[in-house]
């Protein structure tokens, strides 16, 4: 297999990442690293001195020999540069949301469907061992017919005002990739959808929300999403789990996000499997996206970008539906100033910024 050409644009968080683990693959030749900022060239630099360091995102566009383009900027400049990889021919991997506004999303993914193009998102949840595992066990009759999914992940993790000014609240930001593995769970569309959320620290959006309903077969879900678990606490936690609950089993996992737990409780097995937590798995999208592009057969698990349109709509949906009922606003800003001094200052806990 001959290395895949890339060109990676935005090198911040997310883009760092992707950097990082596809400088350990054997399948990627990054060719050029593309950011505005000084210090994210020079720090790209140092791990990748075989790559070219640019500004100008066209160059990318422009080179015919560039077969993938990684998109981890910001959303606000994600739809520009997906119409300019899609004229240009380039497949793309692409951190979600796809564009800033919703129409625009769905423009984006209408018009990759209309191209012979690769195109996949980073929809982390479902390159894990243990979502897959879950699917797995709930196909195979373990827990008789799939009825109920209950999904909950709280962090202290980022609070308002640290960066999310693009991506939406927390249940967009965050929460769209566990409406999306709810989905993938069920097999089946969202049917109804119910929200209840809070405005903590009386910060304009809501950071903590609920929402309850239904898929068009009938199987109920409840999701649970905020970073609201406990962030001026002295020794922080978090509170994460999945778990499907059928007519004749169940199934749950945990992690302390180091050590994921799968506890089947089914009705020929009772198992508890314990493996290392995997992380974002990029190194998985990565590796399904250069084989897909080895073989030209599109890996079954990689997710397309009307996956991540449907997650980012029901998602805005759920916000604005929590509008529409009682919100109340508990605490205050001046708490969300301590809790925004607290995370400056922090070298471990969860979701921390980097520092520039």
């Amino acid at each position: 297999m001959r290395k895949i050409k890339v060109g990676i644009i935005g090198v911040g968080r997310m883009g760092e990442m992707y950097l990082n683990e596809m400088l350990k693959s054997e399948q990627w030749e990054i060719v050029y690293i593309c950011d505005l900022s000084p210090i994210s060239r020079e720090k790209a630099k140092e791990k990748s001195p075989g790559s070219k360091l640019i500004e100008d995102e066209d160059i990318i566009f422009n080179d015919p020999e560039i077969q993938v383009v990684g998109l981890f900027t910001l959303a606000d400049a994600r739809q520009k540069q997906i119409r300019k990889a899609i004229a240009a021919g380039k497949n793309i991997i692409a951190e979600k949301p796809l564009a800033y506004s919703l129409k625009d999303e769905w423009e984006i993914a209408d018009l990759i469907e209309a191209t012979p193009l690769l195109a996949t998102v980073n929809l982390y949840l479902r390159n894990a061992w243990y979502t897959n595992m879950l699917k797995q066990i709930s196909e195979s009759g373990e827990l008789g017919e799939l009825a109920i999914i209950r999904i909950c992940h709280m962090t202290p993790g980022l609070s308002p005002g640290e960066g999310h000014e693009y991506e939406g609240p927390a249940f967009h930001d965050c929460g769209m990739h566990y409406v999306d593995i709810a989905r993938y769970f069920a097999g089946s569309e969202f049917k109804t959808g119910h929200a209840q959320a809070v405005r903590m620290w009386s910060y304009k959006d809501p950071w903590w929300l609920q929402c309850h309903g239904t898929f068009e077969n009938g199987i109920v879900y409840d999701i649970t999403q905020g970073f609201v678990y406990g962030q001026l606490s002295k020794n922080q936690t978090h509170n994460s789990y999945m778990e499907l609950i059928g007519t004749k089993g169940v199934v749950r996992m945990t992690h302390d996000f180091k050590t994921a737990v799968v506890d089947l409780r089914g009705v020929t097995r009772t198992e508890r499997i314990e493996r290392p937590h995997g992380g974002k798995n990029i190194d998985k999208l990565c590796a399904s996206m250069a084989r897909s592009l080895d073989t030209g057969v599109r890996d079954k698990n990689m997710p397309i970008f009307r996956d991540s349109v449907i997650a980012s709509d029901f998602a805005w949906r759920m916000l604005e539906d929590s509008r529409q009922h009682d919100l109340p606003c508990i605490g205050n800003l001046k708490t969300l100033d301590e809790i925004h001094y607290r995370r400056a200052h922090m070298t471990d806990g969860y979701g921390l910024l980097k520092k520039r």
